[in-house]
């Protein structure tokens, strides 16, 4: 359980570093050795580290970012790879997002995020 605690902490601090705008922060989470990968909602897939972070400059440093608040995570880790899922609130609206993690240098480093619309009928769990 120690571990699934120890992933849900770095999901918590990717949408930190969202929520302050904090690129620094933002680069400091994802993997430097694993391959990269992101799904942004209505984007083609990204690939690479410095192609994620780009796209995340892109979108911190919008005047129209929005505000994302991580909600219902739950953790499943499995050896030194971890995943969560959980529900993005924006505005009045949800996505669905799941974000993979790697014990990579002792912490847990994001490798991929992928949020995406949920159905109309969806409700949270």
């Amino acid at each position: 359980m120690e571990q699934n605690e120890d992933v849900l902490a770095a999901n918590e601090a990717f949408y930190d570093a969202f929520a302050a705008g904090d690129m620094e922060a933002m680069s400091a989470i994802w993997a430097k050795e694993a391959d990269v990968t992101c799904l942004h909602p209505g984007w083609n897939p990204i690939f690479g580290r410095q192609e994620v972070l780009d796209s995340w400059q892109r979108i911190i440093s919008s005047p129209d970012r929005p505000q994302i608040e991580c909600v219902d995570a739950k953790a499943d880790v499995s050896g030194i790879s971890g995943k969560v899922i959980c529900y993005e609130k924006i505005g009045g609206g949800y996505l669905i997002a799941t974000n993979l993690f790697v014990l990579e240098g002792g912490a847990w480093r994001m490798t991929h995020h992928h949020a995406s619309g949920l159905a109309p009928s969806s409700t949270l769990s």
